[in-house]
């Protein structure tokens, strides 16, 4: 079974940063596509950012210009930085391990900015 652990949540202010990371339990990470999404309260989840195997990005128009995924394959970890954080940035994130049919999710770490 394939566990996802994220982390880097918390309280943050309008206009500050954060950097989230999701370790990955088991191999082989550097073929799975890697995502994170978010679930604000009362809205479905979305997709915020993903990463291929390859490294091709693709980001939600809400975040892009101001959030970067990466992925360090030798750490089995994901990384989603954000800056210039909003109070509609507020949600549980979420991070997605894609490979073929299957899909891993972690339990979420909660992101709050004040405004």
């Amino acid at each position: 079974q394939v566990q996802l652990v994220e982390s880097g949540g918390g309280l943050v202010q309008a206009g500050g940063s954060l950097r989230l990371a999701c370790l990955v339990s088991r191999s082989p990470f550097r073929l799975y596509d890697m995502a994170w999404y978010r679930q604000a309260p009362g809205k479905q989840r979305e997709l915020v950012a993903r990463i291929t195997t390859g490294g091709g990005t693709n980001y939600a128009d809400s975040v892009k210009g101001r959030s970067t995924i990466s992925r360090d394959n030798a750490k089995y970890t994901v990384y989603l930085e954000m800056n210039s954080l909003k109070a509609e940035d507020t949600a549980v994130y979420y991070c997605n391990a894609h490979r073929t049919s299957w899909d891993y999710w972690g339990q979420g770490t909660q992101v709050t900015v004040s405004s």
